[in-house]
């Protein structure tokens, strides 16, 4: 028939699909102006050994390209910038290991071969894109992995260890500048997270709200409730002056650098009437939860 076009039927892809895990901030719903995403592709090919279509590709091969366009379209620059940047090191075997994981060896990786640091950062996952049966199975074993008894002790040995390598690659400024980092650091806000989801991971539970983590961390003794309820303080404030930071600039808070209405946003934010004292605040808050944070680590 003459002017009529047909359209191909869409291909299945092989097996179950992929889902697509949100990581760190993404998967706590706590992404700022400049965050990256961070992801793991989980594909299930059960047992389908290619794909279809007029060039068949072998199903690891599939997936992989499929991860690959996926985080080619969230980074690649574009006329109105890029999208997000994409981290995807936190997949198993993290850089040397493919960019899309089959599910079976997702499970026996955080089953049998996963390290401290792994599970914490599960406290954080959440299927966030792919078939909804598939995500739900995910979520079920996500939640299985946390519940598993963990060693308190052992626990508080593993996240010092991973307190002080954090520490050394991630230095923040010294001097004034130091003073205005609100992630990095002793007692800044990832120094906080880490206590809170060692808490909810030694509790067993899937929460990656950071108030409950660090209530979990008081039930097992680390700190007292006050110290719990003075770490959320602290931790908001940093989040919410960081929150701001970014939608000002993609570099560290320099007050110099912001101009007067930048400034003002920032301590009409947090209730400070000036500069300096919100450095003096910064300072007292980090030091304060950095002595907090030292003694729940000592077992």
């Amino acid at each position: 028939m003459t002017g009529v076009q047909t359209c191909a039927l869409p291909i299945s892809p092989p097996g179950r699909g992929a889902i697509v895990l949100g990581m760190g901030s993404l998967g706590a719903c706590r992404l700022n102006a400049r965050s990256d995403l961070d992801l793991i592709v989980i594909y299930d090919p059960q047992g389908v050994e290619a794909s279809e279509g007029r060039r068949p590709l072998p199903t690891r091969s599939y997936y992989a390209r499929l991860t690959q366009a996926l985080v080619t379209a969230l980074s690649a620059p574009t006329a109105e910038g890029r999208l997000y940047e994409v981290d995807m090191r936190l997949r198993p075997s993290g850089n040397q290991g493919p960019v899309a994981t089959s599910w079976a060896a997702f499970r026996e990786y955080q089953e049998k071969e996963a390290w401290a640091w792994e599970h914490l950062a599960l406290t954080l996952a959440r299927p966030i894109a792919g078939p909804s049966e598939f995500q739900s199975e995910a979520e079920t074993f996500r939640r299985a992995m946390l519940a598993r008894p963990h060693d308190p002790t052992e626990l508080q040995k593993n996240v010092a260890e991973m307190r002080d390598r954090i520490a050394r690659a991630k230095a923040p400024a010294k001097g004034g500048a130091g003073k205005w980092t609100m992630k990095i650091g002793r007692g800044r806000s990832q120094d906080i997270e880490l206590l809170a989801q060692a808490g909810t991971l030694a509790a067993g539970q899937a929460c990656s709200d950071v108030a409950d983590g660090l209530d979990h961390a008081a039930a097992q003794g680390w700190i007292n409730s006050h110290g719990a309820q003075t770490l959320a303080q602290t931790w908001h404030l940093f989040w919410t002056l960081n929150l701001t930071v970014k939608l000002l600039t993609d570099e560290d808070l320099n007050p110099e650098a912001l101009g007067q209405g930048g400034c003002e946003l920032l301590l009409r934010e947090v209730g400070t009437d000036g500069l300096d004292q919100l450095g003096e605040r910064l300072e007292s808050a980090a030091t304060s939860a950095a002595k907090l944070i030292d003694a729940a680590l000592i077992p």
